[in-house]
């Protein structure tokens, strides 16, 4: 066993291991590789610089490939994300046509690596097109959409439809994102690392000297939100809750904190409405951090007494795990993956209103026993569902679907 299966085995238990190889063996080292739109910034990078890492030690050629554009071509996926939440997004046929044209370079400079490829994983709406560049083709190509589609604004939708029909295969999160599509839809649950440095297990000494890096009061209540400045992640409603919970727990705390993403051209103007709804309130801290501030938002999200998402939208939420898996109860928006994750009493509370939010903190704070009981729940819930292993387990679960397809058995080693 190699030392990183080995190490996951420690967390998630030798059968687990022992099963990843079983179905890898099936698949006799095929060639896999993924695309997406950035390496840095966001869930679905975070996932692929693990799963990738992992799909290699159990014998595949798997690679992870970036497609990459100028400004309007992020301006047209941008809005492309926000269309599939529901935002009646009109989209300019200038951007469209440099949303084709950039796919369209970018297949040819990923021609080698993609036209042999056994399994292609093409993640969101921004590579989608690339399978218009490959009629020759020789495995299958998996459209993998990690964003909540449930009540996409129908022109963007069917615009983008006639690139993913033409995949062999589609994964979204939540039943209810799937769409009408004339081939199988596959149901995969976002999942955490436990090993990685964002959720590995960090010394109390780190944890204060984070704390006191930003100015905060470890003996003070604590709420903490992590997530892009997107509006959707509804930072402001946040600020809200706070100012309407502080009346009766004086000394809360709030951190708002995220990085930026090179897809994502609206974070910075997002930040600034988010700076000035602070107010210069010395207890609201705004922190724009760096792409690999991996450690210090472990240490953020250990110092919390509560975690926050009060996401409008979402299509997982992997913030959401990462603090169940501190053992914190989570006030979460009562929107898509969120509400797979946050079972109300049990391991947080779902929200819809800032109001909501803030009657929910001062539950919680006022109730520290219930709290702790919650966050010991919270973490034994993502163990049992929402760790790595689990998400490449059915990776490879349907990979074997697709490679064997009509077999009526499939031998296992």
């Amino acid at each position: 066993m190699s030392g990183l299966l080995d190490a996951y085995a420690k967390a998630a238990g030798e059968d687990t291991i022992s099963h990843l190889r079983q179905l890898a063996s099936t698949l006799n080292g095929m060639k896999v590789v993924h695309v997406n739109s950035t390496r840095e910034g966001g869930g679905v990078a975070e996932i692929l610089c693990r799963l990738v890492p992992l799909q290699q030690e159990l014998g595949f050629d798997a690679r992870w490939e970036v497609i990459t554009g100028g400004k309007e071509f992020y301006q047209c996926t941008k809005s492309f994300h926000n269309a599939l939440q529901g935002n009646p997004v009109v989209v300019p046929e200038r951007l469209l046509k440099e949303f084709e044209k950039t796919n369209r370079e970018n297949a040819d400079r990923m021609k080698d690596a993609l036209e042999d490829a056994d399994a292609v994983f093409i993640h969101d709406p921004q590579p989608a097109p690339l399978i218009k560049y490959f009629p020759n083709r020789k495995g299958k190509w998996i459209w993998r959409c990690h964003i909540d589609a449930s009540q996409p604004y129908r022109p963007v939708w069917n615009y983008l439809r006639k690139f993913v029909a033409q995949y062999d295969a589609s994964v979204f999160s939540l039943a209810e994102f799937s769409q009408s599509l004339p081939h199988p839809q596959y149901l995969i649950l976002p999942s955490i690392d436990p090993l990685s440095e964002k959720n590995m297990d960090i010394p109390d000494e780190e944890v204060d000297h984070v704390a006191a890096t930003f100015g905060l009061d470890r003996s003070r209540p604590l709420a903490v939100q992590i997530s892009r400045f997107d509006r959707f992640k509804d930072p402001t409603g946040v600020i809200r809750a706070y100012r309407l919970a502080k009346k009766f727990s004086p000394g809360l705390q709030l951190v708002l904190a995220g990085g930026g993403a090179t897809d994502d051209p609206e974070g910075s103007t997002v930040l600034k409405e988010v700076q000035e709804a602070a107010g210069g309130d010395g207890d609201v801290h705004v922190l724009l951090l760096p792409a690999d501030a991996h450690r210090t938002i472990n240490a953020l999200q250990r110092a919390a007494d509560i975690v926050v998402q009060k996401s409008i939208r979402e299509g997982f939420g992997l913030t959401v795990t990462e603090g169940l898996w501190k053992g914190k109860p989570v006030i979460g928006g009562n929107t898509g993956g969120i509400k797979i994750q946050v079972i109300d009493h049990h391991t947080g509370f779902l929200v819809s209103t800032p109001e909501g939010a803030a009657m929910r903190m001062r539950y919680l704070l006022l109730n520290r026993e219930r709290r702790e009981d919650m966050g010991r729940e919270a973490r034994d819930y993502v163990r049992r569902n929402f760790l790595l292993t689990r998400q490449l387990r059915e990776h490879l679960t349907l990979m074997v679907g697709l490679h064997h397809g009509s077999e009526d058995r499939i031998g296992m080693g």
